[in-house]
Order: C-alpha cells, then structure tokens, then sequence
C-alpha cells in the first residue's frame, strides 16, 4: 500500500511507481529498448555509406525532411531527438539511483576483500559512463561539426570520412561501439527479465544466444564503416 505523503496525500500512480526499485527497473528496460531499436535503425543508416555519397547525402536529407510535407522540415527528426534524450537521461538517472539504493543496502562492507559488483554489473556502469561521453563527442562531431575541422554542412557522407581519416576519431569511435556491444549483450537480457519474458532455462539460452546476436551485429555494423574509410573502401 502507497504511504501518504507529508501533505497527506498519497503519491500518485506514476511517482509510485518510479519510486519503487521494480518501477526503475521497469523504466531501464523500456528505456533500454528504445534506445536499442534506435541503434538497430542508425546503424543501417550508417551503411548506407557503402552505396556511395549520393545515396548517403540522399539518407541524410532525407532524415532532415522526413514527414513532409505533413510535418516542417526537422520536425520529425527533433521529435526522435527529444525521445531518445529522454530514454537517455531516464535510463541513466534511474541506473544511478538503483546503484545508490544497491550500496545503501550494504552499509557494511564484506569480511573478506572482494569485488562489490559482478562482471556484467562493472561492464555497464562503465559501458554505460563511456557511450554518454561519446553521445556528446558524436553530437559535437558530426551534428554539430564543432569538433570535426573538414566539416561542411549538409554534406554527411563528406563529414563521415574526414572524421575516420583522423587516427584519434576511429580510436574513440571503435573503443565506444565496443562498449555499446557489451553495454547491449548484458543489457538486453536485463531488459528482457525485468519484463517478465523470460524464465525457463531454455528461453534463457536462447536469450543468451540472441543478446550476444544482436550485439556482434551492433559491433560489426558499426565498425564496419570507420574500418572501410582507413582501408581505402570509402573515401
């Protein structure tokens, strides 16, 4: 039963929920799957690079004016943005509180020397830190071409290659989608758990199986492209 607040009022649906550790839960793994269907859908984007300039700058124009004429050009684009922000900071907020929560939990510390957290926990506190520092370098990289010197606007498939000719922009572009794949591997099985559509010990296999899956392909495919641009595939 909800506890009333200091006004008297109990806390509403949504703040209990939010307030509860399934709640939070429940937000990381929706939010999660947001942002992995975001994933899925720029990653094919990005190879769209290997059909040449004229149908990446095509894509790029495209995802500038998607929805007209219904909708002002990047209308629909900034609404994606605004989504994807929102999954982010709620994911991230809610993974921070559920950490605190976890070492509130434990105010004492283990007799014997050990580490806190597993393997799989380690890898998405950090995975998680290092793909929101890339979001910024990204955003700054090839959105807002701040930091990417032989940029020019409007011109994607351009600003893609002058980024991955620059030994520093294919380390932090490959270091980063290496922790998005194992971000992802642990992650989408999480999600999955939390939701409740998994269990037996065969569907949990085939979770594995399938996590691991979507996660090699995440890598790959987006490796792919800094890889082709330093070997000369796409310049």
């Amino acid at each position: 039963m909800a506890l009333a607040t200091r006004t008297g009022r109990r806390p509403s649906m949504p703040r209990s929920l939010w307030d509860s550790t399934v709640g939070k839960k429940t937000v990381m793994a929706v939010t999660g799957l947001i942002m992995l269907g975001y994933l899925v859908a720029h990653m094919m984007g990005n190879l769209k690079i290997f059909f040449g300039a004229d149908e990446f700058n095509g894509y790029g124009h495209w995802l500038r004016h998607m929805g007209a004429p219904v909708l002002h050009s990047h209308w629909a684009l900034w609404g994606v943005r605004v989504v994807l922000v929102a999954a982010i900071v709620l994911h991230g907020v809610s993974a921070y509180q559920l950490s605190r929560r976890d070492l509130k939990a434990r105010p004492v510390p283990y007799a014997h020397p050990r580490p806190r957290a597993s393997y799989a926990t380690r890898t998405m506190r950090w995975g998680g830190v290092i793909v929101g520092l890339f979001v910024v370098w990204h955003l700054l990289d090839l959105t807002t071409l701040t930091v990417n010197e032989n940029a020019e606007a409007g011109h994607p498939y351009e600003n893609v290659v002058a980024t991955f000719s620059t030994w520093y922009g294919n380390t932090v572009y490959i270091v980063a989608m290496l922790a998005v794949g194992l971000h992802v591997r642990h992650g989408l099985r999480s999600a999955v758990h939390t939701l409740g559509a998994a269990g037996s010990p065969a569907r949990d296999r085939a979770l594995k199986t399938a996590a691991d899956a979507v996660a090699a392909v995440l890598v790959l495919g987006f490796v792919s492209v800094p890889v082709a641009v330093m070997t000369g595939v796409v310049s």
